[in-house]
């Protein structure tokens, strides 16, 4: 009876194992099957190592597949320094502006469907949007500054938030009125709906005129809210149901429960003052699901995100756009003479431009040009990061993307290059 009950315990660990690897993607038996390095994929990870020791961040997981297959995926650090618990692969972070790809896959998924036209103005969705005025900030004979509003020469189209180009901007306390005027409406409260949002932002000027100047923004926070307007369905729910349930990505949504806060993972104090930054668990529900920026995911789930965007719109079977429309998403939306904001600290790799070599497409920043970013890469790949420390990229011509998950603003910038120097160096086929 006892070797009963063992056998059966061991064929129970043995499907639960299954299942959970399933959910994931092949494992290459080796980084040279698919034409990377094993010695130089080491050298990225006594990097992180060294990093992890030197307290310049508390941990990471990075995961590196090509050909469809994972090569690399490694976990450095703590998951949770205050606990001193070990960071795992499947720990859950708070992936911040990466959850803008979701968000824009799902307007481009309901523009299939023929329920909404990235064409079409914004105000055809929001009709609290149709008198938005452009305001410009001038000097007046006393040295005082003033806001002049100004009718839009156009109205802001879906295609504008999708690019950054909307004239919507993020909210800074400072000297600039109208970006004031964000942080005085609490445009980001998380305790509002999307619907509230787009009440406060209705009554604001613009800071550019609509397509003229790509500024980073709460554009795909209104794309939230045109999602949910348009679907019937809220935010949460769609992607939920429409996009982690048939890519089958479990730890992936606005929130997790409890039972999986033990592997939420944590920041630590950094930055000049030494202070522990402002990064919500995994379990916190906000009210606000914000499209600019609400979700947690896993490497292993982000990674399957990845890899249906590098298949063109599908994976195991399951579609949920076209090739055209990834490739359209892939695309540079950026016109020849449109103009870059000034808060390019914002920009989650280097700032797009053209003399960078990179534009924007729906959702992403795009490579444009060989030669002219400090950065590896290959003309056509594309990427976009989060404020606490996650980033990926996907490189199409490479047939390779790339998931660094790890919980730490004040490393985010210096470890993204890295992670662009360390992958491309072990690629040796």
């Amino acid at each position: 009876m006892r070797f009963a009950t063992s056998l059966a315990a061991c064929a129970l660990a043995l499907a639960f194992s299954t299942a959970v690897l399933a959910q994931g993607l092949p494992r290459a038996a080796k980084p040279e099957e698919v034409g990377l390095s094993t010695d130089r994929l080491k050298r990225l990870s006594d990097r992180m190592k060294q990093g992890v020791k030197d307290g310049e961040l508390p941990g990471a997981v990075v995961l590196v597949a090509r050909n469809g297959k994972v090569a690399y995926l490694e976990s450095f650090g703590l998951r949770d320094p205050e606990a001193k618990a070990e960071m795992k692969n499947d720990a859950i972070f708070r992936i911040a502006s990466m959850t803008k790809p979701f968000v824009s896959v799902a307007i481009m998924m309901l523009a299939e469907e023929g329920k909404l036209s990235i064409a079409h103005p914004v105000s055809q969705y929001l009709p609290e949007f149709k008198d938005l005025k452009v305001g410009v900030v001038k000097k007046k004979d006393d040295g005082t500054s003033e806001v002049v509003l100004e009718a839009p020469k156009r109205q802001m189209t879906i295609q504008d938030l999708l690019r950054h180009t909307s004239g919507l901007s993020y909210g800074v306390a400072g000297s600039d009125p109208l970006k004031q005027a964000y942080v005085d409406a609490k445009v980001g409260d998380p305790n509002q709906t999307n619907a509230e949002m787009v009440t406060k932002l209705s009554k604001l000027a613009l800071i550019h005129q609509p397509g003229t100047t790509w500024e980073y923004s709460h554009s795909t926070d209104v794309l939230g809210a045109i999602v949910e307007v348009v679907s019937k369905m809220p935010l949460d729910q769609f992607i939920a149901e429409r996009i982690a349930k048939p890519l089958k990505l479990p730890d992936t949504g606005f929130m997790v429960d409890a039972s999986k806060a033990n592997r939420g993972a944590r920041p630590q104090k950094e930055g000049p003052k030494n202070e522990m930054p402002n990064v919500p668990l995994v379990t916190n529900n906000a009210k606000w699901k914000s499209g600019g920026g609400g979700m947690v995911s896993t490497a292993a789930d982000y990674a399957r995100f990845c890899q249906f965007l590098l298949n063109g719109g599908q994976l195991d079977g399951v579609r949920l756009l076209s090739r055209k429309t990834v490739e359209l998403m892939t695309a540079n939306h950026l016109p020849p003479n449109v103009l870059m904001g000034p808060d390019m600290w914002r920009f989650e790799a280097l700032e797009p431009g053209r003399h960078m070599g990179q534009g924007f497409g729906l959702g992403f920043a795009v490579r444009v040009d060989a030669g002219r970013s400090p950065l590896h890469g290959s003309v056509g790949d594309y990427f976009w990061g989060g404020a606490y420390g996650t980033y990926f990229w996907i490189d199409p011509k490479e047939k390779m993307f790339v998931v660094v998950m790890m919980q730490s603003p004040a490393a985010r910038l210096p470890y993204r290059y890295l992670m662009r120097e360390l992958v491309y160096q072990a690629v040796v086929n």
